[in-house]
């Protein structure tokens, strides 16, 4: 057991420029106390998974999957001086956030307010919220 404060941090990012107040913040964290950092990218496709044709689904599956390695190497290109860890998870944000977040004994959640708008907000419902209500540790929201 080490005396850091914050020993593991998870960032959860959506790879929009309105996550990044976020992302900085949690590599800055990171750097100052020496902990490990979990980027971590969760594709959410239930809102399709009503649609009828499996070629619909692929493709949709295919872009997210471009957007989460997209968002990920973002935090990648910043996090010089932090030991970084990249993930990419399937399912409900919140709960996918939450659920990595206990089995890693994370420390710290570091989430932004303001990140997907429009359609995507919506798809999306605040992430920010249910994360605060159900993690199992500390949680730093950043505007």
């Amino acid at each position: 057991m080490t005396n850091r404060i914050f020993e593991k941090i998870l960032i959860a990012t959506d790879g929009s420029e309105k996550n990044r107040a976020a992302v900085d913040e949690a590599l800055r964290i990171g750097r100052g106390y020496g902990s490990t950092v979990f980027a971590v990218y969760v594709m959410d496709l239930s809102a399709f998974k009503s649609a009828s044709a499996d070629m619909v689904i692929r493709d949709t599956w295919a872009v997210v999957q471009k957007e989460a390695e997209t968002a990920l190497d973002r935090v990648r290109a910043l996090a010089e001086g932090v030991t970084l860890e990249t993930v990419t998870l399937d399912g409900k944000p919140a709960a996918e956030i939450v659920k990595f977040a206990q089995e890693k004994g994370i420390d710290l959640i570091v989430i932004g307010t303001r990140g997907k708008q429009g359609l995507e907000r919506l798809l999306l419902g605040s992430v920010a919220e249910q994360v605060i209500r159900t993690a199992p540790c500390k949680v730093l929201v950043v505007k």
